[in-house]
């Protein structure tokens, strides 16, 4: 079974949609959800899958451990703001893309990636965002 990075960020779909929250009083979107007392005033709601970057940059040395828990030995990556028209901007990884291609308005997909595994071997997934399809 394929557990996602944290419970409650992504919808059971297939494919998945991430879960922000809105707020009951403002209609305003988060996200993640908020938990705790904080997320008492928030309603769950499933975000759009597709979105731009908003802006970005590559990540070029570990970042640091804790709570760095990624692959050995570290290679860059590419990390966004996704605008979600009309709901939330997202931080997230992009996967997918040459960096040279990274553009701000290139138009973006979740997705999910491998991150690791479970005390009893399950494998877990994190969000990213990927070229449109």
């Amino acid at each position: 079974m394929t557990r996602p990075i944290a419970d409650g960020i992504l919808t059971d779909e297939h494919p998945p949609r991430l879960v922000g929250g809105q707020d009951r009083e403002t209609g305003r979107i988060v996200f993640p959800m908020p938990s705790g007392h904080e997320g008492e005033r928030f309603d769950p709601v499933p975000l759009a899958r597709e979105g731009t970057i908003w802006t970005w940059t590559i990540q070029r040395f570990p970042p640091k451990s804790p709570p760095y828990a990624g692959p050995q030995p570290f290679e860059p990556f590419a990390v966004a703001y996704v605008e979600l028209p009309g709901q939330v901007i997202v931080e997230s990884r992009l996967t997918g893309f040459d960096f040279a291609d990274l553009a701000c308005g290139l138009p973006v997909t979740l997705t999910t990636l491998p991150f690791g595994e479970t005390e009893d071997g399950d494998p877990i997934h994190t969000y990213a965002f990927g070229p449109a399809q």
